[in-house]
């Protein structure tokens, strides 16, 4: 079974069996359900929705299904085509659009699909909006539009021009400090929208650009997550054109990871670090991650005499806190930066213009960069337990063993060590327990990870 239905969205595998795969019948029922959802709680008639596609080999037939579905409802579509993730949630506001959907399975393989959902501000439905969508997908209790009220169709070429210019208006990007520095960079975009929306951006700021699968086809040369075992090649060719850097983002955009100009990866984990450093030390405040998050955004936070605040994991749980806090600077350490001032949402071009002003205005080389901040190692780890035994008793007895530690329950529970930490997170369809650990080293991580496991077994 492929088909995971969430409150953020839905995702799974093309073909196969109805409600075991994302199939045509899947794809028109959640549709009809988001926009079932949003006639039921909009005070108008006349509803418009955004959408949006990252270049899968599926998304052209997704986009059809779901377009066709709102028009049947009687709503408008705004199609942006191939797009990216943080285009759709800022046209969203920019066309005073009703909310918007966003096509694509992020880093998944390219067998995968999803819808992912937007509020009339660009941003991720609520957890709570999400399960009366699912709940009216389940109930399947549709009334779609007679023919003389049909939803009306358009399309939009320039919404990569208006993000592009969003960004370069923005006070904190200095275009002129960064065509001064004439940096050269390497760009993997992973044969997604990637490779036709930052390129622009990065002529705009006088960067010379060496294209590393930026056609938009959809075939993944490499397993599309930005991790360091995917991404030999853009390592060898940063080295091999001289660059100041590469950079690598996923195929919807929203993750943004770096490479120096060794050809060694900056670390996911860093370029909210990074991009947080710059900008806390122009306007002291703020700056959020989750609690899986690296330790280096609150070393970097106290020591620009900011405040640092973790929520729990998943993007719409960063966005609340945030701005509950008043943020200057959020985001997840998959790479993913959330910079208020252009909107609340992962985007990895706001991110690269960022941290070339960064870079430019430091004056150092990225690996000498990264060099300026305490280095973390993380581990991963799992446990599985059998199904008759309790996990959420099992988390409530290490607590107890740790009562002594600061520790969080905002989400799972979470040790925080003098020197590291560790993260207990159960997953909600099988009986296992995530561990996340971050110390100085990565023998010291798995160590605590292994340590973590041996004591749990101790207290079943």
């Amino acid at each position: 079974m492929s088909l995971i239905k969430s409150i953020s969205g839905i995702r799974g595998t093309i073909g196969g069996k109805v409600n075991d795969n994302l199939t045509p019948l899947d794809v028109v029922k959640f549709a009809s359900a988001f926009g079932t959802w949003l006639q039921n709680n909009k005070n108008k008639k006349d509803l418009t929705l955004v959408i949006g596609r990252d270049a899968r080999i599926s998304g052209q037939m997704v986009s059809s299904l779901v377009t066709s579905t709102l028009q049947g409802l009687g709503i408008n579509v705004v199609d942006l085509g191939l797009s990216t993730t943080p285009t759709v949630e800022i046209m969203v506001p920019e066309l005073k659009a009703d909310g918007g959907i966003i096509l694509t399975a992020s880093h998944n393989p390219k067998q995968w699909n999803a819808l992912k959902l937007l509020n009339d501000k660009g941003e991720f439905i609520s957890g709570e909006n999400g399960a009366e969508v699912l709940a009216l997908a389940e109930n399947e209790d549709f009334n779609y539009a007679e023919v003389d009220d049909l939803g009306k169709y358009e399309t939009r070429d320039d919404a990569f021009d208006i993000h592009i210019k969003q960004i370069l208006d923005l006070p904190t990007v200095d275009v002129e400090a960064i065509k001064a520095k004439k940096f050269k960079v390497v760009l993997d975009a992973v044969n997604s929208t990637g490779g036709i929306s930052i390129p622009p951006l990065l002529e705009k700021l006088g960067v010379e650009v060496v294209k590393l699968y930026c056609e938009p086809n959809g075939q993944f040369p490499h397993n599309p997550e930005p991790l360091k075992e995917h991404l030999g090649d853009i390592c060898e060719l940063v080295i091999k054109e001289k660059a100041d850097m590469g950079i690598v983002v996923d195929p919807d955009v929203d993750r943004l990871a770096l490479v120096d100009e060794k050809g060694e990866m900056f670390g996911e984990e860093y370029t909210l670090v990074a991009v947080a450093d710059y900008l806390l030390k122009d306007k002291k405040g703020v700056a959020i991650s989750n609690l899986s998050s690296s330790r280096a955004l609150r070393d970097v936070a106290k020591g620009l005499d900011s405040e640092y605040f973790a929520s729990a994991v998943g993007e719409v749980n960063v966005v609340t806190l945030m701005k509950e806090k008043n943020a200057v600077i959020g985001g997840e350490g998959n790479g993913g930066i959330i910079y208020p001032e252009l909107h609340y949402g992962r985007d990895s071009l706001v991110g690269v213009a960022l941290f070339l002003t960064h870079l430019a205005k430091e004056n150092k080389t990225v690996s000498e960069l990264r060099a300026t901040y305490p280095s973390y190692f993380m581990g991963k780890k799992k446990i599985e337990l059998t199904p008759d035994i309790d996990v959420d008793a099992l988390l409530i007895k290490v607590q107890e063993e740790y009562k002594n530690e600061e520790i969080s329950t905002v989400d799972g529970v979470k040790i925080d060590f003098p020197e590291n930490w560790v993260h207990l997170r159960k997953s909600n369809t099988e009986p296992i327990i995530r561990i996340y650990t971050e110390a100085f080293s990565q023998e010291e991580a798995d160590k605590l990870g292994d340590d973590m496991i041996a004591k749990i077994r101790s207290l079943i």
